[in-house]
């Protein structure tokens, strides 16, 4: 990131955009860990480790978004919220992007705002999952 198709992309570098994120968790109250990789089975492996430490996941797929139902599986496996994240807009892009495997097993998806993209997709699980547990029972 940062330096891939910035036009489409933007400028920003993931650590850029992992030192905003986890500015505007604590302004939230909440906490974050950042982990990229470029390969499925690592990214498994996290999302499996996250069941018992972390309330939920923001999940940028790149392009296994449109191809992995392996990672559809495990967002559902692990069973914490997840919202889909996209610097771009896949939809507005080549309809090879139109399709994401992971938008069933989210509860949400943001995309198209660049880096903010994580941004708002981190308010809104926050506030999911605020809303989620006063509704849950005493």
């Amino acid at each position: 990131m940062g330096t891939r198709e910035p036009a489409i992309y933007g400028k920003e570098t993931l650590a850029d955009i992992h030192e905003r994120l986890a500015a505007r968790a604590a302004e939230l109250g909440a906490t974050i860990k950042g982990f990229q990789s470029n390969h499925e089975g690592a990214l498994l492996d996290v999302m499996g480790d996250a069941r018992g430490r972390f309330d939920g996941l923001l999940l940028n797929g790149g392009a296994l978004t449109h191809t992995s139902l392996a990672l559809f599986d495990g967002i559902k496996a692990v069973g914490l919220p997840c919202v889909e994240v996209h610097l771009s807009n896949p939809e507005a892009r080549e309809a090879y992007r139109h399709e994401s495997k992971l938008a069933p097993a989210c509860i949400g998806k943001v995309s198209g705002f660049g880096g903010d993209s994580y941004l708002l997709a981190l308010e809104g699980l926050v506030g999911w999952l605020r809303r989620s547990a006063s509704r849950a029972p005493a």
